[in-house]
């Protein structure tokens, strides 16, 4: 095992990009726990239960076994909401005093609240890692993602490659991961062309832009079932109202600068990758009022808060389709 050098012995991974999180995880796990020692010296707790978080704290601070050092993770933990008196007590003893040879690592979903009293102490003693993904909308920073990741696979990949690529998996790093291990295995030695990502990428990224614009069209119908069938594909409800406000935010910038004649401008401003996109998108968008799209990204914000609430997905989705597609109904 190769020696693994470190500042601080506790870390607290969050953020909704779970497979990232889920790598970053594997990654200390091998760094510091001996493969060979590995049942005796990584063990994993609920870190939404108190009496887990105890027996957490009590484990991470006895010596590993053999070789290699300890890991302790609490998984989901709820320390970065809430914390009672006990269990700040107990984090108060315990974080100062954990062996050079044990880690803890704390990983949440959710941004942990800069105001609680556990995460100010947590803050002093760990480092904290943020795993969120990139906003739907930044196809900039997702094609540099692209990027980076094919370099792992060896992939040599042309731009226009790396458009589709982005287009087909947009912010979803585990499908980007599934898909260049698939276009690596396929391409082998030459790099792979954009004839091979069309045909071998699923693209559930393109059937969103073929649902927003039914629903920019006020085709109700087709909307609803284009919908049905994204849900039968097992398309994230989350994801796919992110693809849905990527694509009505860019329509909006595109009725906002409809007076800009520089289309670089243009571009650069609505974060459309290839400027000669904007011919196109404005032409969709000449008979939409600017307050059908201000509505309609209102409407997509509300049925995201409402998903995050638990609302039943189909139903809400479904409910969303029908006012995104009246709103855009009112033509100008």
């Amino acid at each position: 095992m190769a020696p693994y050098f470190r500042t601080m012995p506790v870390y607290f991974y969050w953020g909704e990009d779970s497979f990232r999180l889920e790598q970053a995880v594997k990654a200390l796990q091998q760094q510091v726990v001996d493969p060979l020692w590995e049942s005796f010296n990584f063990e994993k707790y609920a870190g939404e239960d108190p009496s887990q978080i105890q027996s957490a704290l009590a484990q991470v601070m006895t010596p590993p076994f053999g070789g290699g050092d300890r890991l302790v993770w609490l998984a989901n933990t709820t320390l970065g909401q809430r914390c009672s008196a006990e269990l700040l007590a107990d984090l108060e003893r315990t974080l100062p005093q954990i062996p050079s040879t044990c880690h803890l690592l704390l990983t949440s979903p959710q941004r942990p609240d800069s105001r609680s009293k556990a995460v100010k102490l947590l803050q002093q003693h760990s480092k904290f890692q943020e795993f969120s993904p990139i906003p739907a909308w930044k196809t900039s920073e997702i094609e540099a993602q692209i990027r980076n990741n094919a370099e792992h696979y060896h992939l040599s990949l042309p731009e226009e490659a790396i458009h589709l690529l982005a287009e087909a998996v947009g912010n979803d790093s585990r499908q980007l991961h599934n898909e260049l291990e698939k276009l690596s295995l396929f391409a082998g030695d030459r790099p792979p062309t954009p004839t091979d990502i069309a045909t071998l990428v699923h693209a559930t990224q393109q059937s969103t832009l073929a649902l927003a614009s039914s629903l920019l069209q006020s085709h109700t119908g087709a909307a609803l079932s284009q919908l049905d069938a994204l849900l039968q594909q097992n398309e994230p409800p989350l994801r796919l109202i992110a693809s849905l406000s990527k694509q009505f935010r860019t329509w909006l910038w595109i009725k906002l600068l409809s007076n800009e004649r520089d289309v670089q401008t243009i571009a650069k401003l609505a974060e459309i990758g290839n400027p000669k996109r904007v011919y196109f998108l404005q032409k969709e968008v000449r008979a939409i009022p600017l307050a059908a799209l201000e509505e309609s990204l209102s409407i997509l914000l509300v049925t995201e808060y409402q998903l995050k609430l638990g609302s039943e997905a189909h139903g809400t989705l479904r409910q969303a389709m029908v006012q995104l597609s009246l709103a855009c109904s009112r033509r100008s």
